[in-house]
């Protein structure tokens, strides 16, 4: 399977972040598959942001559950990040990513059997 992030590279602080993953060659609807959203602030580690899974069921991080939303469409084959009120916290290359179970929320590159290339994302005014 193959994953394709896309979104806006450069946005103002209180903007909200959209991303959209794209999923080719399997289905946002197998048995098991979990979807996740994980980024790299730069000079720092991965993080997990959230996961919608094969029954349309989510998990996010506690930090940016009141800001996070992740939703599908199965009939695009897509999942997608909304990230509210962003800062220049929020400076990250963002990551969509597939698990063959319900990921732990600290990441391990070897819990994901695919992921995107990577979106970088600029939060400035």
């Amino acid at each position: 399977v193959q994953l394709q992030e896309w979104g806006p590279g450069l946005l103002k602080p209180s903007q909200t972040l959209s991303l959209t993953c794209a999923v080719y060659g399997g289905s946002i609807r197998d048995t098991y598959y979990y979807w996740s959203w994980i980024r790299q602030p730069p000079g720092k580690g991965l993080e997990w942001m959230g996961v919608i899974g094969y029954e349309g069921d989510t998990y996010y991080t506690p930090s940016l559950k009141s800001r996070t939303s992740i939703s599908r469409d199965t009939s695009k084959n897509q999942f997608s990040l909304q990230l509210s009120s962003v800062t220049p916290e929020d400076t990250a290359v963002y990551y969509c990513a597939r698990s063959p179970h319900l990921p732990n929320s600290i990441v391990d590159r070897y819990e994901y059997d695919s992921w995107g290339q990577g979106t970088q994302v600029t939060v400035s005014s």
